[in-house]
């Protein structure tokens, strides 16, 4: 078997010196390429989650509006049904107040029931342990 005699460097090929300064130059590149591109992509996301916001804040203040809007017809209907106006504007100030004191019973009750994360806490103490070696 023949092998080929190595060849003496020469003066175009690139020094190890040159060449790690050519990856260092282009991995620098490429972070600061990625990041542009990350930034630019949060922008359009944070546009569009902006804008999507600003449309859920509309739709929630004309929901506002037509519960009013609904109540005043409520009271106009019980009105129509013979009793006096300021007795059917109570009436439905109590179904409201009745409906939140309801609301937030249920809601109550749902918060007592949030626990903390008890297996996670015990797996994030058992970490220290696992990079001392003891694991």
């Amino acid at each position: 078997m023949a092998t080929e005699p190595v060849k003496a460097p020469q003066d175009t090929d690139p020094t190890i010196g040159r060449l790690v300064a050519d990856a260092s130059r282009d991995i620098s590149t490429l972070i600061s390429k990625e990041i542009q591109l990350a930034k630019r992509e949060l922008k359009v996301s944070v546009t569009n989650g902006g804008i999507g916001a600003a449309l859920f804040a509309a739709a929630g203040f004309l929901l506002v509006l037509a519960v009013i809007m609904l109540s005043v017809s409520i009271a106009y209907f019980i009105h129509w049904a013979g009793l006096e106006l300021w007795w059917c504007f109570l009436i439905v100030f109590g179904l409201y107040v009745v409906l939140a004191g309801l609301l937030a019973f249920v809601g109550i009750k749902k918060v007592k029931k949030v626990k903390a994360p008890e297996r996670a806490i015990a797996q994030g103490r058992e970490i220290p342990k696992a990079l001392k070696g003891k694991a």
